[in-house]
């Protein structure tokens, strides 16, 4: 796709909101404009201005996302999205409209209980470390992420920008312990281990797990949320502390033919540049330097784990962070039952083979 002749679907959205979508609603139903948030955000790489040719085959087209409080939503009969949607034309800009996850062709109303209980799974913003730490991290950007062009009521605007102002500091740090100890122990050692038993299934099943994992490293300690694994890569590219030594290494640890033996070196030496900016952040103590066990690999992270929690108060210790997108899935469950056969064969893009 040339991009500078293409619309990217945000651009495509923004303009169909603003000459058709805004104009209809605003005739039919102004109150309910009036409560609604209005943009293009959640789900799918457009929604992280990422989409491509490649992209078009779901879920992309000219679509608003629109949020109403829940009484409003509740109260608003669905003839009068049937008479909202009489004033689309069946394309916008030759792109025929895109039906979203809720809702029908064009516009996909919900609201915004819905919508928070199935990303972050509360219903408001976190307010306590709790709270924060309840929310698996790939699915804050699902809140953060897109454009708004119209918030009538502002209460959607008020939890982006909760969210935007990023973890209070304990919970920073609690996630950057427990990230410590995954990516160590149930990454590298377990890496170095598969390799020593010759386990190869479970060398290839750690070593992504490994990869994964040192990535969500560099987001935190860049303070950024890291979206879920899709775009993990092409977004770390972009972060500005870290990534510029770690790109060469993981780039040289994805090549296929890249040695298991060079691979363990490969992520030593991430582990190494995340420990020191750790140390340069006062994070952890300054420490000697460390050698690899014959038989255990290079735990560092671990240690950082270990002095990481030197500085967390004790009543976080038990508040382990959410790791899986709990809530997203509770909700994909029922959308998924819901849909006919021939639906959810063209969201996959499933067509039967010809005799």
């Amino acid at each position: 796709m040339n991009r500078t002749t293409e619309p990217n679907a945000i651009s495509l959205s923004k303009a169909f909101f603003v000459e058709v979508v805004r104009p209809a609603m605003a005739k039919v139903c102004p109150a309910v404009l009036d409560a609604a948030a209005c943009g293009r955000f959640g789900w799918g790489s457009e929604c992280f201005g990422m989409d491509d040719a490649i992209s078009r085959d779901h879920h992309w087209g000219p679509r608003i996302d629109l949020l109403l409080p829940e009484d409003v939503f509740r109260e608003t009969p669905e003839s009068v999205w049937r008479a909202v949607s009489e004033h689309f034309p069946d394309q916008f800009q030759g792109f025929a409209l895109e039906p979203g996850h809720v809702g029908g062709a064009g516009l996909a109303p919900e609201s915004m209980d819905n919508f928070l209980l199935r990303t972050i799974g509360r219903t408001d913003a976190p307010a306590t470390d709790a709270d924060w730490l309840d929310i698996p991290e790939e699915d804050i950007p699902h809140v953060t992420n897109g454009e708004v062009w119209h918030d009538g009521v502002g209460d959607f605007s008020r939890v982006r920008a909760v969210l935007d102002a990023y973890y209070p500091d304990t919970v920073w740090r609690r996630r950057l312990a427990h990230w410590c100890r995954y990516a160590s122990g149930m990454g590298l050692y377990s890496l170095h281990r598969a390799l020593l038993r010759e386990n190869r299934p479970y060398a290839w099943t750690t070593m992504a797990r490994t990869l994964k994992l040192t990535l969500e490293l560099a987001f935190l300690l860049n303070r950024r949320y890291f979206p879920y694994d899709k775009w993990l890569y092409p977004t770390f590219r972009t972060l500005p502390e870290l990534a510029p030594a770690m790109l060469p290494l993981v780039d040289e640890v994805s090549e296929e033919d890249t040695p298991w033996g060079r691979r363990l070196e490969l992520f030593e030496a991430m582990h190494d540049l995340i420990d020191e900016r750790m140390v340069e952040l006062g994070l952890v103590r300054p420490h000697p330097r460390f050698k690899r066990s014959d038989t255990s690999g290079y735990r560092l992270l671990e240690w950082c784990y270990y002095d990481l929690l030197r500085d967390l108060p004790e009543d976080t210790y038990p508040l382990v962070p959410l790791t899986e997108q709990k809530f997203m899935e509770q909700w994909v469950v029922a959308y998924v039952a819901g849909l006919d056969d021939d639906t959810w064969r063209h969201l996959l893009c499933l067509e039967p083979e010809e005799d």
